[in-house]
């Protein structure tokens, strides 16, 4: 199973790329790869802070992320999370 650590580090690969084709500021894995609590049903869960607007680049961007972790994908935007979320997740976030 996928740990955490690959996880982080198969992102950190692609770091630039994210940076360059799809406008991304930030990155960071929440939810059960973050706890360290995911089953092998489980996805992965991002949530994404971007430089500048984006449209469709956000799909494309969460089927790149699958793509490249072999793993399904929730993408969550950072502008588009209602703070109530964000106070929920904010201890688990593992930026890369």
């Amino acid at each position: 199973m996928t740990s955490l650590s690959q996880i982080r580090s198969t992102l950190a690969l692609h770091k630039a790329e994210f940076y360059d084709r799809f406008s991304v500021k930030n990155l960071a894995v929440f939810g059960s790869y973050a706890r360290n609590e995911q089953r092998s049903d489980s996805d992965v869960d991002i949530l994404v802070e971007f430089n500048a607007p984006v449209g469709i680049e956000f799909i494309d961007l969460g089927n790149y992320l699958e793509r490249i972790l072999g793993l399904r994908v929730d993408l969550v935007s950072r502008n588009g999370i209602k703070p109530k979320y964000l106070d929920q997740i904010r201890d688990d976030l593992k930026y890369v």
